[in-house]
């Protein structure tokens, strides 16, 4: 009969979950680097403004100001939600971690389970071959004995 594990349900729900938990955390990561990748982009806005705004007519200079003021604004607000975002992603990598850790010990306590059926069917034969060497043991010596009765059998036919 071959191994059968009871809880391998469990091990592929375990498994099912963690699979799930990495997608959320690729997900994460993913909002992480749209995120920076917004904050490059307002940075590279402010670099294009602060440079328009040196050849700009002097009377613009207050709306780039504006402008400017604006952008330093979005990108604090963004710089807040990256830290939220990589809070978010860390939490999440942290739930991953535990659910792998989940999967790991039941697949640890199924390799101890095979190892002990294992050990248990090779006991289980081992007494099977031990029981047929003690029925093919008393077989021969009954054999054996049979035989020398024919000898002495013979032998006694041989004197009369």
């Amino acid at each position: 009969m071959p191994f059968r594990y009871r809880l391998q349900k469990v091990i592929e729900f375990r498994i099912r979950k963690k699979e799930e938990q990495l997608q959320v955390v690729i997900k994460a990561q993913a909002e992480v680097a749209r995120i920076e990748g917004l904050i490059e982009q307002n940075k590279q806005t402010i670099i294009k403004t602060r440079q328009d705004m040196r050849t700009a007519d002097p009377m613009m200079y207050e709306s780039y100001d504006n402008f400017l003021h604006h952008l330093y604004e979005v990108g604090e607000q963004l710089e807040v939600e990256k830290q939220e975002a990589i809070a978010r992603l860390e939490e999440e990598k942290r739930i991953l971690i535990e659910r792998e850790k989940d999967v790991k010990i039941l697949e640890k306590h199924k390799e101890k389970m095979k190892e002990a059926y294992i050990a248990e069917e090779k006991a289980a034969e081992l007494k099977r071959l031990s029981e047929v060497a003690v029925q093919k043991h008393f077989s021969k010596t009954k054999e054996n004995e049979e035989e020398a009765y024919l000898e002495e059998l013979k032998q006694l036919e041989g004197y009369n």
